[in-house]
This record gives C-alpha cells, structure tokens and sequence, in this order.
C-alpha cells in the first residue's frame, strides 16, 4: 500500500491503468474509501493513468485531531498530485470528493484539465445539522447514525439487497475523528461564489433517488459553471459508483471522450 509523506499526514492511494497514461483522480465521499470505485475503475479505459486516494482519517489513511477545515482536505490532493507529478488530470468528486474537487479547481487549476462533480455541491447542508451528527458520533459512535444514512445513500431496491450489509459495516470501520473531522469540514464550506468564477469543462452527475445531495442540488451547483453538462442516473442514490456502476462508467468514458482525454 503506498502512502504520500504530506507532512502532518500520510496518505493511502493507489495507481492502476497505465504509468504514462492520461490521468484521472478519484476522490471518495465521506464515511466510504477509495474501493467505493472498485466497480468503475474496472470499467474504464486500461490507457489512463488512474490515482484513487483514502480521505484523512478514511480507509487506510490515519485520522489527525479533528476538526477540519477544508482547505486542509484540499491541500492533501493537492500536495499528493504534487508529488505524483500529475498536471491536466479530470479529477473525479464523490460527495465531500466533489467539494474537494471544487476547492482544487478554484485553487490549482493548472493541475486539471476537468471536473466530474458526482452527488455533491458547493454546500451541503447546514452547520446546525452537521453539528447535530457530530454531537451524536461523539457521544454514541457512528452506529448511532448508521441506518439514516443508508437510506439516504442508498436506492430503495439496494436497500434490500445482501450489499446493504457490505456498506453499512463498511462505514462503521471508518475512524471516528476522521469520520468527524471531515463532517466539520463539510459544515464550513460554502464554494458558491468561488465555483461560479470556474472555467473548465465539467460533467454533473446525480442519483434520482439521492437523500444526502438531491439532484436539483448537484444541478444547481453544476449550473453555475458555464458550459458544464448534467447526468441524471435513475435507481441511484447518493453512491452511483456502487448502485449504477456500469451507468457511472458509461457517463464518464463519454465525457472523457469529449474532451479528447481519451
């Protein structure tokens, strides 16, 4: 298992495809690793050149003292694509990844040459309510929230389905300072102005059945850059990657192709 040396942190990622291929990043949501795109990578193009990394405190990458901010999040990718030498990637969101995605954009943008914003937005939530879910992890682990998040990840027909199971414990493997670091995150971040001023071509994607980011959200956000495109994936929620791979896989190769990345 690799790690990037970033300092305070060492974070976990993963290369498949091609060394010297055209680069593609895929950043995770929160509660899930980088195997949440297991079924899509093994979609894709063997030419690319694919980084997947664990969020701090996620997966395989430790958890520092919560909270965080998320320019802390963003300077992770960043100074990890840094260190890789990768420039005009599309970088690839999920949820908090798609924040992330949006802060690199707006920070570094010479590093991508793309954005692909999957069931995210410039915010998410309220502060209130992030810090509700972070009160409840403190005091009773993330057992306390497990089943509510299901149903907002997940479409009601993969909700009775054994993968349930899968996802559900993998979410409570996930450390819990890391779990709420990156809740604190989410609840400080508000990117609709600095998203707006972005100039580069970028793909939405949302799930018809999403209970974290409803699609009329990631629409809106995705709407504030100029000539970006929106997909719609039905029998999908918050994790599209899991539920509709094949239809995540379809969506991305064609926006790879229309921007000559592959």
């Amino acid at each position: 298992m690799p790690f990037a040396e970033l300092g305070d942190v060492q974070l976990h990622y993963q290369l498949d495809g091609t060394a010297d291929g055209p680069p593609l990043v895929f950043a995770n949501s929160l509660g899930t690793d980088l195997h949440v795109w297991d079924q899509v990578v093994e979609r894709l193009p063997k030419e690319l050149r694919i980084v997947r990394y664990d969020l701090r405190g996620h997966g395989g990458t430790p958890a520092t003292p919560a909270p965080y901010a998320m320019g802390t999040l963003v300077r992770d990718a960043e100074r990890l694509l840094d260190q890789l030498q990768v420039k005009g990637c599309i970088f690839v969101g999920l949820s908090i990844g798609g924040m992330i995605a949006q802060g690199l954009a707006i920070k570094r943008l010479d590093l991508m040459r793309g954005l692909v914003l999957s069931n995210t937005a410039a915010k998410i939530g309220t502060a209130a309510s992030w810090q509700k879910r972070i009160e409840a992890i403190k005091r009773d682990g993330i057992e306390a929230v497990a089943d509510n998040i299901m149903e907002r990840w997940f479409a009601p027909a993969f909700r009775k389905s054994p993968e349930l199971s899968h996802w559900r414990d993998h979410l409570l493997q996930q450390s819990v300072e890391g779990y709420i670091g990156c809740c604190a995150a989410i609840a400080g971040t508000d990117f609709y102005t600095p998203t707006s001023g972005l100039r580069l071509p970028t793909l939405g994607i949302a799930g018809s059945d999403d209970g974290a980011t409803p699609a009329d959200l990631v629409r809106e956000t995705v709407d504030l850059i100029p000539g970006s495109k929106f997909e719609l994936i039905r029998r999908a929620g918050h994790i599209p990657c899991v539920e509709q791979p094949e239809a995540f896989a379809d969506r991305l190769i064609t926006f790879l192709r229309e921007q000559g990345h592959i």
